[in-house]
């Protein structure tokens, strides 16, 4: 009787100590195989991708691909060198000038005249040139065309100058502009260019009487049988053109003019007049 006393005592106890296994780790393993199972789904769809862009690359689908995607750039153009703002090509040159002899030691010859040019090109240019200097005087020191080094050669010094004024002038001939430029005046920019020119002419000269001492000589002697003549010359100079609009342009120039003369018909003397001059250049038509 005690021991089932005892017994029936204990059971209650018993069933209290016992452990509950079922609450603690079956929750753990009946949730862990669900991520495994999307990881291999990740690896799998990553393997893929890896192949298929693998491929594109081999077909160059993804270069044009990426073409397409990149933004479309604008294209920035910087201009270092301005275009010309004063063009002569196809154009016609014509203006009137003034000029001077720089070099005749003797007589004072003031030149008027004209140019006319043709621009074949930017660079080369078909010019024609006409001039005239008229006669101020008939001789002596009272001459206004005299300079005092003549009058003192013949006043004081008893010596006949070979004095013989130019008179006119025409000449054709190649202008060559090889240089351009600009130059900045202010808010305007004025266009420049240098230039020389060659050719080939005639030169009317005119020899000065009282200068030779034949005064006295009848009309068919040597000094007046050569006291006018023509003379084939040859010219070469060069100068500057100033553009200050479309058609208007300013030009200073020095020419060389070069030819044979003959002193009262027995001598022959190379003269060489330097001459100064400047004019106006109008052009036409258009630029285009």
């Amino acid at each position: 009787m005690l021991s089932i006393a005892l017994s029936l005592a204990l059971a209650p106890l018993a069933h209290a100590a016992e452990p509950t296994p079922v609450v603690v780790s079956e929750p753990a393993e009946v949730s862990s195989p669900l991520p495994a199972v999307a990881q291999g789904d990740e690896e799998e769809e990553d393997e893929d991708s890896v192949k298929s862009e693998q491929e594109a690359v081999k077909s160059g689908k993804v270069e044009s691909a990426r073409k397409t995607q990149e933004p479309k750039r604008r294209k920035k153009v910087i201009k270092t060198i301005q275009p010309k703002t004063f063009m002569k090509l196809h154009r016609y040159e014509i203006g009137p000038s003034l000029g001077f002899v720089a070099n005749d030691p003797f007589l004072n010859r003031y030149i008027m005249g004209a140019v006319f040019d043709y621009h074949v090109t930017e660079i080369f240019a078909i010019e024609s040139t006409v001039a005239y200097s008229p006669v101020l005087g008939v001789g002596g020191c009272e001459d206004p065309d005299w300079k005092p080094l003549s009058c003192q050669l013949l006043e004081k010094n008893s010596v006949s100058p070979d004095i013989s004024r130019l008179t006119a002038h025409g000449a054709i001939g190649l202008q060559f502009a090889p240089i351009y430029g600009k130059v900045a005046a202010g808010n305007n920019i004025i266009a420049f260019d240098i230039f020389g020119t060659i050719g080939i002419g005639v030169t009317a000269t005119e020899d000065d009487i009282v200068a030779l001492q034949a005064e006295d000589e009848p009309p068919d002697g040597p000094a007046h049988r050569t006291a006018s003549q023509v003379h084939p010359t040859t010219v070469m100079g060069g100068g500057a053109r100033i553009a200050f609009s479309e058609s208007v342009a300013l030009r200073a120039e020095v020419k060389s003019m070069t030819y044979i003369e003959t002193v009262k018909s027995t001598t022959l003397e190379m003269k060489n007049n330097l001459i100064v001059q400047t004019n106006v250049s109008f052009f036409f038509p258009g630029m285009k």
